[in-house]
């Protein structure tokens, strides 16, 4: 099957894209049509992530032994294939336990990352996940496919290609990588063509010449660090008067006057698949974002939108991220903040792919919302959920600015709501609680939801405190004294007058005389549990601006 009509996230058209740059095929049949749904990182430490139509990455993972292991618990799990680091140890062991599995194995170049493989497949796999919307195709080829685009280019220049945006990184790059100098090498490998190297471009006006040409311009070998290189053609990738990015091709000998003219000709195909693929991720998280409203909202259509998530047939986890200021992040409706909750989001959703094998995350308002799909054989679902949270939060650098709320475990789709639901009201609590930790489970803080609730609706009633505490707050106010601070405190320490004393820097004999004080003037009971009970439902509900 062609490059252009295979499927996008297929084992053979992974191996075509990536294949000679970045995965070498060490045993088994990887040139078939076999999907890829999600990417795994293999941990022996954790073997309950389900690996069903998994691109299965073996990250450390070398002794034949274990390898020919895995590759028989791959089979039974129906994953797609294994990739291991280069250079990977072909012993007959290996080879037999692939044969035997029909698990392909693959070896990650060196000087890749598995970050980058990763982050690669899941894009691929990216095209398809919100359900199939026909194929569309320019100038022959996939709408938006920008490696099959490359390679066509490379094919009609005699020479390989890459296409890189406005800040050098390599968006698409063709086969034959080999055949050029290292430093095409190291640019591919990186997906960013390195520092140095765009500096001595920059020096030269390579850039400046670039992108005010409308003709393909030749560029001089760089210096790489002493190893010969080759020169290189480049042409501005135009649309009207936006430059969107170049093509950048390594060639030995000048081009011909027809491949000068099929480069300009390609250069206006390359424009309109970008410009695809920018409107179509725009147009993507769009529909994803509509798709999860749908879900958290429920009706007749959420069955419908699930599905197209590939959430159906899952116990699912809500999860509410938001800003901890929450008067901040209402009035924060400007481009910026609206921009960094996508890239948030963004990177909330790249997370979960690593953890679960569905999940689905979109900014709806000033909330990030994430539905994940978990296994019927997690009993602890949601502290799992809030783990990866924290985990999350910790890899942002921003647990003093995002708060997370984990809903109750949903049990199908018609449960997501109830779970979207609790999921707001504990980071509800999280907003009104600054010193709390970042993340908490409804489970753990749903008194404290129902006390803010109540504290709500209490001020719409306009609610004003009565009895014993009013007379204690007017006369703190006439008098200066701090009796309604000494009744909080007493009450918080359930009644240690030790610790009550020390929380609020004062001798326990002082802190004494003041509770007898204010029983005196309150004609509160301090004995009675019922006085008590009422007396710190005011406090919390009901004086929030006298603390």
């Amino acid at each position: 099957m062609s490059m252009t009509t295979r499927p996008r996230a297929s084992l053979g058209r992974v191996v075509e894209d990536l294949g000679n740059t970045l995965l070498e095929v060490v045993c088994g049949a990887a040139d078939g049509d076999a999907e890829i749904e999600t990417v795994v990182i293999h941990d022996v430490l954790d073997d309950g992530m389900p690996m069903r139509g998994a691109m299965v990455l073996g990250v450390g993972l070398s002794d034949p032994a274990e390898i020919a292991e895995l590759l028989a618990v791959l089979a039974a799990q129906q994953a797609t294939a294994l990739v291991l680091r280069a250079p990977v140890r072909a012993e007959e062991q290996v080879l037999a336990a692939s044969e035997a599995a029909g698990i392909p194995v693959l070896a990650l170049t060196r000087g890749a990352s598995w970050a980058q493989l990763a982050a690669m497949l899941r894009s691929l796999i990216a095209e398809g996940d919100v359900g199939e919307q026909g194929a569309q195709t320019l100038g022959g080829m996939p709408s938006g496919d920008l490696f099959a685009l490359a390679n066509a280019i490379a094919t009609l220049l005699n020479a390989p290609v890459t296409i890189e945006d406005r800040n050098s990184r390599v968006v698409a790059f063709s086969g034959r990588q080999d055949e050029a100098d290292p430093a095409r090498v190291e640019t591919v490998l990186g997906r960013q063509v390195p520092e140095r190297f765009t500096r001595q471009l920059e020096e030269r006006g390579v850039f400046r010449d670039l992108y005010r040409s409308e003709d393909p311009i030749d560029i001089d070998p760089v210096d790489a660090d002493g190893v010969p290189s080759i020169p290189r053609v480049a042409l501005a990738v135009r649309a009207g008067d936006e430059i969107l990015g170049s093509i950048w091709a390594a060639v030995r000998e000048p081009l011909t006057a027809d491949r000068v003219r099929a480069l300009k000709d390609s250069a206006g195909l390359v424009a309109l698949h970008m410009l695809r693929r920018r409107a179509g991720a725009d147009v993507e998280r769009r529909l994803r974002a509509d798709l999860l409203a749908t879900v958290l909202e429920g009706g007749s259509g959420a069955a419908d939108a699930a599905s197209r998530l590939r959430l159906d047939g899952h116990r699912c986890v809500v999860l509410a991220l938001a800003a901890a200021d929450r008067t901040r992040d209402e009035s924060s409706a400007d481009a910026r903040a609206i921009a960094e909750r996508q890239h948030i989001a963004d990177a909330f959703a790249m997370h979960l792919g690593a953890v679960y094998l569905r999940s689905a995350v979109a900014p709806i308002g000033d909330v990030v919302y994430a539905v994940v799909g978990i296994r019927a054989d997690h009993g602890d679902a949601d502290l799992r959920a809030s783990r990866v949270a924290s985990d999350f939060l910790g890899r942002l650098g921003s647990t003093r600015e995002v708060r997370v709320g984990v809903g109750t475990v949903a049990e199908d789709v018609q449960g997501i709501p109830a779970s979207r639901v609790n999921a707001d009201r504990a980071l509800r609590v999280l907003q009104n609680s600054p010193h709390r930790e970042p993340v908490a489970l409804f489970t753990t803080v749903q008194v404290d939801a129902l006390l803010v609730e109540l504290g709500d609706l209490a001020r719409a009633r306009g609610d004003q405190p009565t009895g014993p505490v009013r007379l204690l707050i007017d006369h703190d106010r006439e008098k200066g004294t701090q009796l309604v601070e000494t009744l909080r405190a007493w009450l918080d320490a359930f009644g240690d007058v030790s610790i009550a004393a020390a929380r609020i820097y004062t001798h326990p004999n002082t802190f004494r005389y003041r509770l007898r004080r204010l029983a005196e003037i309150s004609g509160l009971d301090l004995a009675d549990p019922e006085s008590r009970f009422s007396a710190m439902m005011q406090l919390r509900l009901l004086t929030a601006e006298e603390r």
